[in-house]
């Protein structure tokens, strides 16, 4: 299971002790349940033929993934607290993915077996959630994790009254004592009887707790950012900071590709060479570790171990879009094509096994195959020697594979833990002929693991990944000069526009023709941030268009005009028992960092001073959060270092297709400029241009000849036909 730690603060004292107190009144009337005294009916689903539940109907992977367990699931929504308040029964409320490999294992171990869900349907309402196409049932629900157990995690459990308050939450539980926890029956047991014998305090406690999580809610106070805050992470990070594989802590290591990117803007602005290391060390450690599918290209979700070795093995498309975005401003802060070869390997993992027909990005491959986590991925050494022959044993060592194996049953997990000109000396081998056994073994070793069982993989589109892979792929067409990734992009933009916008409404999931949950603030974020992406990519200004319309939207449904910053849910989505105000960067960056960057970088296309002060106010509303706690907020600090610097704004004034303009444009593409944006101004068709960027206006060409202007906060320095000096201008 996923877990992550969390502080308690002082609004959360009540709701803890409330939730002590529930967990002190289960423990004291456990002898009456195991006396036989609990009011639980005999019966009912034991014995019960195997038939689909009420998920059956469900789009989501994973609700149908549930559809024939003997639990009795419904689908959250009203009927399910309706039943809930007319039986008198709690909600038994579990959130996972289809990718989770602790999700299958409880399913399994517990929601398969017929005691289990005798106990669950006798005495709860059982509900099942995508954390995915839901995440604001699941961040509210979470948070209240996290508040009564200081960790959280999927499958994420929790125990409601009718009216949706929590009074109970954990996430794993086993099917027998284990390793401190306790059996999920017993756990169950226990519940029921505190339902049965002490409601009155169970429900007065949910109203505690309820009342702190909205307290976590409400706005704080803010404080002056500045540089300094910038220098505060830094070195909050570098005191985390895995020296010898990169990364930050130990075991479980995640990639948080958002801190490297923060890194190398820190020293970008501060010339501090250590931040650069950090950031190479971290992406060479993740590359050369397990946690890198060496033969498909993509990258797992996170290491079970602080060496990048064993990864947990689902694949998410989040992931790969925040990663190759790393890799790929990596490549431009140092020419290492090492980083551009890794960016490539994942984009081009994304086009071939995440990418639907129509050309949404699909959203996850799952981590088990054949019943076993990780059997896609792993090799015993004795078939890599029945399939690569002579080349075998060069291979073999590159790649750290040996007889017994680094994972389970003797199984390897390939990675590459050689200096190479240390192996070139020590196998005697030129660099020509390394290559060659590691490029055909790869594809040979790929064609025989095509054979095998593969992973389920998530087919669901969802906006806002979606928007993260357009914004990445986008820029690897930029930085790798490779147009097809821009194509794929657009695609992708197209399908949304197409399938995912109804009744003038963005919706959050697409599956199987069906567009359906209201978008969240993340949903509009991130796919304005991509379609600012992918103008830059293409210099279709329609792009442009569709960013501004969306930002329009987003700012009218979400954003907090009494407090600044925007909020989860808006207008047209549930309101749940809280309201989330987020703007920690977790495993995804935060609606609000992602909205604030993206709203700075277009008001600049758009000359919208108003868009400006939404976005300034966005990391105002979150000050005191990111004062406290910087390196927590990386992708904030990287809009921060947006609104702080004088941002760069390059107009090149040139034919379509004309060679100079290209040049020009690939210079400024192949710079590390993070606080910049590229405008093109088409002269031989300029069309509407300037009335949608105004920042076009009165930027021709100059004598018949492609003109670069380089300004700074719309200040321009003297425009030139000089590519020499344009190169020059981009430096200073």
């Amino acid at each position: 299971m996923i877990r992550h730690g969390v502080k308690t603060t002082r609004k959360q004292k009540k709701a803890l002790a409330a939730y002590k107190i529930i967990i002190a009144l289960a423990a004291g009337l456990m002898l009456m349940a195991s006396n036989g005294e609990s009011k639980m009916d005999e019966g009912g689903a034991a014995g019960r033929a195997r038939r689909l539940n009420r998920l059956a109907g469900e789009k989501s992977p994973y609700l149908l993934q549930h559809a024939s367990n003997p639990v009795d699931w419904r689908p959250w929504g009203d009927e399910a607290f309706e039943t809930a308040a007319r039986d008198n029964k709690p909600v038994l409320l579990s959130i996972g993915y289809s990718a989770c490999h602790w999700c299958h294992v409880m399913e399994r171990e517990s929601f398969e077996d017929e005691e289990t869900a005798r106990i669950l349907n006798d005495n709860f309402v059982p509900v099942k959630v995508d954390r995915e196409e839901r995440p604001d049932i699941d961040a509210i629900y979470m948070a209240v994790c996290q508040l009564m157990t200081g960790g959280g995690g999927w499958p994420l459990t929790v125990v409601l009254t009718p009216d949706k308050k929590p009074f109970f939450a954990g996430t794993y539980f086993p099917p027998e004592d284990r390793h401190n926890l306790k059996a999920f029956k017993t756990v169950l047991n226990e519940i029921n009887s505190v339902w049965t014998y002490r409601r009155n305090d169970i429900e007065d406690h949910a109203d505690r707790v309820a009342l702190a999580l909205n307290e976590m809610s409400k706005p704080a106070e803010k404080a002056a950012l500045d540089a300094s805050v910038m220098e505060k992470a830094f070195r909050n990070l570098k005191a985390a900071f895995d020296e010898k594989r990169g990364g930050f802590g130990g075991a479980p290591k995640f990639p948080t590709p958002h801190n490297f990117s923060f890194l190398l803007r820190h020293w970008k602005n501060t010339g501090d060479e250590k931040a650069l290391r950090m950031v190479e060390r971290s992406l060479r450690g993740m590359a050369e570790g397990g946690i890198n599918d060496h033969l498909g290209g993509g990258f797992h979700r996170y290491s079970v171990d602080s060496e990048w070795l064993v990864p947990h093995f689902e694949k998410m498309l989040y992931d790969q879009a925040l990663l190759a975005r790393a890799y790929l401003e990596a490549f431009q802060a140092t020419g290492n094509r090492f980083y551009a070869d890794t960016a490539r390997s994942i984009l081009d993992y994304v086009l071939r096994d995440l990418t639907g027909d129509g050309g949404g990005f699909l959203s996850a491959e799952d981590a088990d195959s054949d019943g076993s986590e990780g059997a896609f991925y792993v090799w015993k050494k004795s078939d890599i020697d029945r399939v690569l022959g002579g080349d075998s044993a060069v291979f073999c060592v590159w790649h750290g594979v040996t007889d017994s194996g680094n994972f389970e049953r003797g199984t390897n997990i390939l990675h590459t833990p050689n200096d190479r000109e240390e192996f070139l000396k020590a196998r005697n081998i030129s660099g020509a002929e390394l290559d060659r056994i590691i490029a055909e073994g790869k594809a040979k070793l790929l064609e025989e693991r095509n054979k095998r069982a593969r992973p389920l993989r998530d087919d669901k589109v969802i906006a806002s990944w979606n928007g993260l892979m357009i914004s990445a792929m986008a820029f690897g067409a930029q930085v790798l000069d490779d147009p097809k990734y821009a194509r794929a992009a657009e695609r992708a933009a197209d399908f949304i526009a197409a399938n995912m916008r109804a009744d003038g409404k963005l919706h959050r999931r697409w599956r199987e023709g069906e567009a359906a949950v209201p978008a969240f603030l993340d949903d509009y974020a991130f796919l304005v941030m991509g379609l600012v992406d992918l103008y830059e990519a293409t210099f279709d200004p329609r792009h442009i268009e569709q960013a501004s319309l969306l930002a329009a939207e987003m700012i009218d449904k979400f954003h907090d005009a009494g407090n600044g910053g925007f909020r989860f849910s808006g207008d047209d989505n549930e309101k749940l028992i809280g309201e989330i105000r987020a703007a920690y960067d977790g495993a995804e960056p935060s609606g609000n960092s992602v909205a604030a960057l993206a709203l700075l970088k277009l008001s600049r296309f758009r000359m919208d001073m108003e868009m400006e002060r939404t976005a300034r106010g966005a990391i105002e509303a979150f000050s005191s959060r990111v004062a406290r706690n910087p390196e927590a907020h990386t992708q904030m600090l990287a809009a921060l270092d947006f609104m702080l610097a004088t941002p760069m704004e390059i107009v090149i004034a040139g034919n379509s297709g004309d060679p100079v303009a290209e040049d020009m444009i690939r210079i400024a593409r192949r710079e590390f400029l993070p606080n910049k944006i590229t405008v093109f101004y088409p002269a031989d068709n300029p069309g509407g241009i300037s009335k949608i960027m105004p920042i076009t206006q009165f930027k021709e060409m100059k004598d018949g000849m492609t003109t670069a202007f380089v300004c700074r906060d719309f200040a321009c320095r003297f425009p030139t036909t000089d590519i020499y000096k344009y190169g020059d201008l981009l430096k200073e």
